[in-house]
């Protein structure tokens, strides 16, 4: 991370926090800045009143409202990925290390080592979602309870080689089921037991999540994802059939497609692409200015994404037709955040940017 880059914004109460070296906490309203930690700040998680940070060896806890120290520790090894949830903290470690911490005092819950060293990246490190851990361990899938660390299941899903060179990619949903893309596999896990209710084989590798969409397949419900050839597909959640699949352009990315308004949003290549969620039928015309390389992220209704060519832009999520859009100095980084009407956008120019969702108005923004 350059000191021009930031990261996707953290909205909490009336507070937005974004991360280029320290924390810096903005007023919504005004962009005016709350504070600033001293402390460099690689990985940041907001949760319960905490602001949770790791400047690489020493994990910290800081007042979200006024900043200031809550507690901080001095860690066996670099931290490079970090989330919070449920008064808990979990962090993994460079050579394979994970630890869970009590969230409120620091205290450690439980480490273990031995996990996947190939990946060490944020996206790739250990997923943490309603209490359980997901752990990449010894070529299996590991499911921990966030609190005791104790074993709940574990799955065989090999290693690096044969995983296809890429990360295991996580999802977990409120069906019950946790979704995986492992090198060219789909799966889906039962959450509590561990059973594989489905196992879906493709011929080329996912480098992104899979997305889960609520509801019946004749309404848009399933399971979407792309290869890295930019085959995007729709996969029934039930059972695992391929309903459709279209191609598009290689694709590099490791975000997730989007669906929304029954409709698929991916960025491929040098387009956003929008197709129909039931039928895979495209939606117009790709927008080839939009050199996505950050994920749509978008309340219903509208598609907000950044891109490379330093623009911001919405468009209505079940057409893919251009609403605004926004020129700003630099690529945009992370992803959009929207909030109670309001869209947040970094970019490398150095400043958060705050519009009005709906009609890309009343631009606020701070550097």
């Amino acid at each position: 991370m350059s000191n021009d880059v930031w990261g996707t914004p953290t909205v909490a109460g009336d507070l937005v926090y974004v991360t280029s070296f320290e924390v810096h906490a903005l007023d919504v309203q005004t962009g005016r800045r709350s504070f600033k930690t001293r402390d460099v700040a690689w990985s940041m998680a907001v949760a319960d009143g905490r602001i949770h940070a790791s400047d690489g060896p020493t994990l910290f806890a800081l007042d979200a409202r006024e900043g200031g120290d809550l507690w901080r520790l001095s860690t066996d090894a670099w931290v490079y990925s970090l989330k919070a949830e449920r008064g808990t903290v979990v962090t993994g470690t460079r050579g394979g290390g994970v630890q869970a911490w009590e969230a409120s005092t620091g205290q450690k819950l439980w480490q273990l080592t031995g996990a996947q060293t190939d990946f060490e990246s944020p996206e790739a490190g250990p997923a943490l979602h309603d209490g359980t851990v997901y752990v990449w361990q010894d070529a299996r899938l590991r499911a921990l309870d966030a609190r005791t660390g104790d074993e709940r299941w574990s799955y065989p899903i090999g290693d690096a080689a044969s995983c296809g060179g890429v990360p295991v990619r996580i999802t977990p949903a409120p069906d019950g089921h946790v979704y995986l893309a492992a090198g060219t596999r789909v799966l889906s896990v039962d959450v509590a037991s561990g059973r594989v209710r489905w196992h879906f084989e493709a011929p080329a590798v996912f480098l992104c999540a899979p997305t889960f969409a609520p509801g019946p397949a004749v309404t848009g419900g399933g399971i979407y994802l792309a290869d890295y050839l930019g085959t995007v597909y729709a996969l029934d959640a039930a059972d695992g059939r391929d309903r459709w699949r279209i191609a598009t352009e290689p694709r590099a990315s490791i975000e997730p497609v989007l669906v929304a308004a029954g409709h698929v949003h991916v960025g491929s290549g040098k387009g956003l692409y929008t197709l129909d969620a039931v039928t895979g039928t495209p939606s117009g015309a790709s927008r080839r200015a939009a050199t996505s390389s950050v994920p749509p992220r978008s309340p219903p209704g509208r598609i907000h994404f950044g891109s490379t060519d330093h623009l911001l832009y919405t468009l209505k999520a079940d057409d893919g037709r251009l609403r605004w859009k926004l020129a700003t100095g630099g690529e945009i980084t992370g992803a959009p955040v929207v909030r109670d009407g309001v869209v947040y956008a970094c970019s490398k120019d150095r400043c958060v940017y705050a519009l009005d969702a709906e009609k890309g108005t009343g631009t606020a923004r701070t550097a």
